[in-house]
């Protein structure tokens, strides 16, 4: 009897053993980084903050040097470190990251190419061939049999280079003059060269430190573009160039001091005048200048004022002005080009208490706005002469929808597009008098398993805390049950007045064919509600959009659509503060939550105005040399929070030469993480060294991060293929 008691003991002992290494994690056995801790204090306010981690930023001379200092290369040895472990700590998916990522570039068309916009007497258009990774941009003559000419062959340019960006691309009045952006670093300085269009030669002119785009004037020889200071890469300077001379030659015509704006350079659609705007999230101003007398003087249309903003554009006499004078949800007026000051503005479209006006295009005969009802962008019509004013009419319970390439005013066509979370993104003509429209193109989803059908969406409301009703957009795969054991990922961005459009994506039906839920919560940061949507989620409002995010997430919960066990969160830049935010207030929520360069040591960041974006966001955030702005940040900064307690899964993503988001807020925020947190969950950061804030240049390249993401939430689900 003993020996049979010993025997059930043994085989108990056992299976407890070997059920211990099923559930083993991968990573348990390898040990993680660890950096090395530099007490740094720092004080203000008589507050003081210690920054063990501080260490980690370098400056542009340190990462640009051919031999690194010491300090570079510490930091050079973390970030390959976490590099290194992230790729043993996942190796397991390894061949599962490939078969996503050929899924992924499988859905999407080799040889795809534009819908073509037809411009003073030429059709312009990229394409895509087989295998090619960046575009060709063409053009051809408005005639029958015209021949194609390739203005820029992107796949050669690029060769040779590991990271390889595009700006702006803009052809000169009359027609035979390129000027075109590139930026080989990724922090978005661009050079500007030139090219001949009928030789195909490139000119000696070569423009540096540029914001990457050119405006020309109607002489088809002078160009004004944007040059950066060099330290913060605000847009500052406005400068002229004439063909064929030296940058050393060039004319500053306008330099914006207030470091808290920043410039640009453009043309009214009907070419007739040249227009400098300088931008502040709360104020706007712009020059305009004849764009047939590039050498006379700069007009202001309206003196800067704090809290005025407004945009402009031009049609016969008159100046039509988009703002928000009296008007929180922005309105149209128009005024004389000779009186241009706001004592002369008079409403075309008054303001409304429920419809946010976000723009609006020119035509001979219409004036077409684009406006947002209760969350949804809407396209109205209105004749001229007042004969006429009507909504295009679409089905989705959400979508996205805006006008786009409509660059002749003597038409009756609008170019727009559309896309839902069921539907890919379509190209449409619509006739304005008939009331018709023409499906141009829609994107073409290579897999024969997909029909539009197969998906649903729906689009509901999460009550806040205060009893706010948030939108969330949701798709997920037909035949989903609402019994709250499906995985979902929760996406969000919250800030900047930037709404988040419910739009089809190709990539993400490697989510919902494995039976994911997606949801986008609209929360308040955004404008989707109008403009008091923005108002109260920034400043000393903005901890509204993290508990947005975190009651659309219980929301979802209690609708069946998931548990805890099953949720993710994503969010990349000023999305990663709020993923870094909920992360500290909630951490029980989530299973996994992916940061994508994320903007995490607010204060630090908004204390130091040598970083880029620092100073013209003081609007958005709030400046923390003021205490009650200091205080406030302090309280939600995701670095600062970061306590000795669980939390879930985390993926981190961040490039090396980041510009918006330096690399070292994530890096900082890994180590502190490491060194904190109580749990044994994954805890992985993926540093590309080669690329800064919009990821890798390469048509198909940015999608192994993405196969990476969706990797790791699979193997948390268990799924494998």
């Amino acid at each position: 009897m003993k020996a049979s008691i010993y025997s059930i003991f043994a085989i108990i002992l056992m299976a407890s053993s070997c059920q211990q290494k099923e559930n083993q994690k991968p990573y348990s056995s390898m040990e993680a980084p660890s950096a090395k801790k530099i007490p740094k204090e720092l004080t203000i306010h008589d507050d003081t903050r210690i920054d063990n981690y501080f260490w980690m930023r370098l400056s542009d001379e340190q990462k640009n040097a051919e031999t690194p200092d010491e300090q570079t290369q510490d930091v050079l040895d973390y970030l390959n470190a976490e590099n290194d472990y992230l790729s043993k700590a996942m190796a397991h998916t390894d061949s599962l990251q490939d078969k996503l990522y050929n899924e992924i570039v499988g859905r999407i068309k080799k040889d795809d190419q534009s819908v073509p916009v037809n411009d003073n007497g030429y059709s312009y258009y990229t394409r895509f061939e087989k295998g090619g990774d960046y575009a060709l941009y063409c053009r051809k003559k408005l005639e029958k049999g015209a021949i194609e000419e390739i203005m820029l062959n992107g796949p050669e340019m690029a060769k040779g280079y590991s990271y390889y960006g595009f700006g702006g691309r803009s052809v000169s009045p009359d027609n035979k003059m390129l000027a075109f952006g590139i930026d080989t670093i990724s922090r978005r300085q661009y050079t500007l060269y030139f090219k001949n269009l009928e030789t195909g030669e490139l000119l000696a002119d070569k423009l540096s430190n540029t914001g990457g785009s050119a405006t020309w004037a109607n002489d088809g020889k002078t160009v004004f573009y944007t040059t950066k200071d060099p330290q913060t890469l605000r847009q500052n300077k406005i400068v002229k160039h004439i063909i064929g001379t030296n940058q050393s030659e060039d004319v500053v015509v306008y330099e914006e001091k207030d470091d808290t704006f920043r410039c640009g350079v453009g043309k009214t659609k009907s070419d007739a005048y040249l227009v400098i705007g300088s931008f502040q999230t709360l104020s706007t101003e712009f020059r305009f200048l004849d764009a047939n007398a590039p050498n006379g003087e700069w007009k202001v249309i309206q003196p800067r004022e704090k809290n005025l903003e407004y945009t402009i554009d031009h049609f016969e006499d008159h100046f039509y002005i988009r703002t928000n004078k009296d008007a929180k949800n922005f309105k149209l007026v128009k005024t004389p080009v000779d009186k241009t000051e706001k004592e002369n503005w008079v409403d075309v479209i008054p303001h409304r208490e429920d419809v946010y006006f976000q723009s609006m295009d020119l035509f001979k005969k219409y004036l077409v706005t684009e406006e947002r009802k209760e969350g949804l962008r809407t396209i109205r019509v209105i004749k001229w002469d007042g004969s006429d004013d009507y909504y295009i009419e679409f089905n989705d319970p959400a979508y996205f929808t805006t006008t786009t390439s409509n660059l002749d005013f003597n038409t009756d066509t609008l170019r727009y597009r559309y896309s839902s979370l069921t539907t890919p993104n379509s190209t449409y003509e619509y006739n304005m008098a008939e009331k018709r429209q023409l499906l141009l193109k829609q994107t073409e989803v290579v897999d024969r398993t997909f029909a539009i059908e197969n998906y649903t969406s729906e689009r509901l409301f999460a009550i806040a805390t205060d009893g706010t009703k948030i939108p969330v957009s949701i798709v997920y795969k037909k035949g989903v049950e609402k019994n709250g054991k499906n995985p979902l990922l929760l996406y969000a961005y919250g800030s900047y007045g930037n709404s988040q459009e419910p739009r089809f994506s190709s990539t993400r039906l490697s989510l919902l064919d494995r039976g994911f839920v997606y949801a986008i919560a609209h929360i308040r940061g955004g404008q989707e509600m109008g403009r008091d949507w923005y108002e109260n989620g920034k400043l000393l409002k903005k901890k509204n959009t993290f508990t947005d995010f975190v009651d659309v997430g219980k929301f979802l919960v209690d609708e069946k659509f998931t548990n805890n066990n099953h949720l993710y969160a994503y969010g990349g830049s000023a999305g990663g503060l709020l993923m870094g935010a909920i992360l500290n207030m909630e951490p029980d929520m989530w299973n996994g939550v992916i940061a994508a360069v994320p903007f995490v040591d607010v204060v630090s960041t908004m204390l130091d105005e040598t970083i880029p974006l620092t100073t013209f966001e003081f609007d958005e955030w709030g400046n923390p040399k003021n205490k009650e702005y200091y205080d406030y940040m302090k309280s939600y900064s995701p670095y600062d929070n970061v306590e000795a307690k669980d939390y879930p899964n985390i993926l981190i993503t961040t490039g090396y030469w980041d510009s918006q988001v330096q690399y070292w807020e994530p890096a900082k925020w890994i180590a502190k993480l490491r060194e904190l947190k109580t749990d044994d969950n994954l805890l992985v950061m993926d540093c590309n060294m080669e690329t800064g804030h919009g990821g890798a240049s390469g048509r198909f390249e940015r999608y192994k991060r993405l196969a990476l993401t969706y990797a790791f939430m699979f193997d948390l689900e268990g799924i494998t293929e």
